[in-house]
């Protein structure tokens, strides 16, 4: 069980660096293959777009096939193949393209966690338990600045991507190795025989969806994409500087996730603990809003980090959503969550390239494009969290 988990966390590691790591790339694929602050957003939308659709078949999967087999099949293909790919690529289409197939690689590691925890782990303990799997697993998050800007000074961007390809096929074969699926659900009981039908008319699940597609997006955004150029167009940083600032913020968010997990045994409603986090993290937004262009590097790393912790609710999220459902719907029903957390992040990422280049159209200050992007996020998590304060949780 320990060495499980221990493959569980380097798995999702893993998938963090891969949606972190644009962020410190972004310098050199735009001097080398003309790679755009736009068209990275739009790489990194991509690749959670995908991870998103992906959530339906693999919780199809979770709940009628083998989730060890699942996970460590998809990692091996997706992943490694995705950073094959991304290492060979010569323009934007074929970053694309990569980062899509990492996307499917990635989709199953962080779910194959939670429905292991769902299923065999006693209810009281699931947010410990996703909150060190999340929290420790963001230390890819960490891996995606200082030590990946080094690798790329070191051997290259594309060695490191070869690097990179081997061992996600090495920690696949782990997984398949060291992980053990938790006890098949009997699905001939005609109780338990259902359909994706049935779990979207959990009506009380639907506050803890919006709450889901909005609360991840910030954090995931400016660490993923933005933060880069923003770094990089206004005040000139190169790929080493983004990389220390965003191990900040990467730190920041490893420390959330940690902090958010087993905070529900203080206080006693997952709801209050979400929306205190949202409220903190929109504070920090709106700083870096009204003080854009004018703040320090110092400055802008401490409100980055602000979004970073604060942003990371999301095991609370998903705790809450969990309590919502029955155990036959239980992998589709985390994965369903997931797609609204992960799809969400990558329409914002989408839309906000796309509202990025409309204030570029409009003015050719790189700085009101930016500024535009944080409006963006402000105004989503907020109709997000009072969307959510509609929302009931079962009495803990």
């Amino acid at each position: 069980m320990v060495k499980g988990l221990v493959w569980l966390i380097i798995a999702y590691s893993l998938s963090q660096f891969y949606r972190a790591c644009l962020a410190v790339f972004a310098p050199v694929l735009k001097a080398e293959i003309g790679l755009e602050a736009d068209q990275v957003s739009t790489a990194l939308g991509i690749w959670f777009l995908i991870f998103a659709a992906m959530q339906i078949p693999v919780g199809w999967l979770l709940d009628h096939r083998s989730p060890r087999k699942t996970a460590s099949i998809m990692l091996a293909l997706g992943g490694g193949g995705g950073a094959l790919l991304f290492a060979m690529a010569q323009g934007p289409w074929g970053i694309y393209a990569a980062m899509g197939l990492i996307g499917v690689g990635c989709s199953p590691v962080l779910m194959l966690s939670f429905y292991i925890f769902a299923r065999s782990a006693p209810s009281n303990r699931f947010g410990t338990l996703a909150g060190l799997v999340v929290g420790l697993g963001s230390l890819g998050n960490l891996a995606a600045t200082v030590p990946l800007s080094w690798s790329m000074s070191l051997i290259g961007w594309r060695v490191t991507c070869l690097v990179l390809a081997g061992a996600t096929v090495l920690i696949s074969l782990a997984l398949s190795r060291f992980v053990q699926d938790p006890p098949a659900v009997d699905h001939s009981n005609a109780a338990n025989q259902s359909s994706l039908r049935d779990l979207v008319t959990i009506w009380p699940l639907y506050p803890v969806l919006v709450m889901a597609a909005v609360a991840y997006a910030p954090a995931a955004g400016l660490r993923g994409s933005w933060a880069g150029g923003y770094l990089s167009d206004v005040y000139g940083l190169t790929s080493e500087g983004i990389g220390r600032v965003t191990l900040f913020m990467a730190l920041s968010m490893i420390a959330g996730a940690l902090a958010f997990g087993p905070m529900d045994r203080i206080i006693r409603s997952r709801k209050r603990i979400v929306l205190i986090g949202t409220s903190a993290a929109l504070v920090c937004l709106v700083l870096l809003w009204t003080g854009a262009g004018s703040q320090s590097v110092w400055q802008i790393s401490a409100l980055l980090a602000g979004v970073g912790f604060f942003c990371s609710a999301y095991g609370q999220i998903m705790n809450h959503g969990r309590t919502l459902l029955p155990d036959h719907l239980t992998g589709r029903g985390v994965t369903l969550i997931n797609l609204f957390s992960i799809g969400g992040a990558g329409v914002f990422q989408i839309v906000s390239a796309g509202v990025f280049s409309g204030a570029m159209q409009r003015s050719a200050e790189s700085l009101v494009g930016y500024k535009t992007v944080f409006g963006l996020f402000i105004i989503s998590l907020t109709v997000g969290s009072l969307i959510y304060l509609m929302s009931k949780e079962p009495d803990t």
